[in-house]
């Protein structure tokens, strides 16, 4: 099971590399798709043990969370740079922000 593994983690490893070109190149079918395979992996990943894991496993594992950190901070300065946008569209920074009734009520 461990080979099995293995190439299980070869494979997330290469759809966040794909994720990472379709972010870089804004290509949405290719974010959507990495979207799905990733899910997909992690449902097969779930079924893993730990004693599974061996130096190789370790080393994809650590690639893996590193390219799936770099994707997260793409994905959230593309949404930040959409956020700008708009807001300068609006004429304000207070679109998407709940009113204080609102966030009042959230923090309770």
């Amino acid at each position: 099971m461990s080979l099995d593994l293995r190439e299980r983690l070869r494979q997330m490893v290469a759809v966040l590399e794909d994720e990472r070109q379709a972010l870089a190149g804004l290509d949405l079918d290719g974010i959507v798709g990495a979207g799905q395979d990733k899910n997909a992996l992690c449902d097969v990943l779930a079924h893993a043990e730990p004693a599974q894991v061996d130096e190789e496993c370790r080393g994809l594992l650590e690639a893996a969370r590193r390219l799936n950190e770099v994707n997260r901070q793409v994905r959230n300065l593309i949404a930040a740079n959409v956020s700008a946008r708009l807001d300068a569209l609006t004429g304000s920074a207070a679109l998407y922000r709940a009113s204080p009734a609102y966030a009042y009520a959230g923090a309770r």
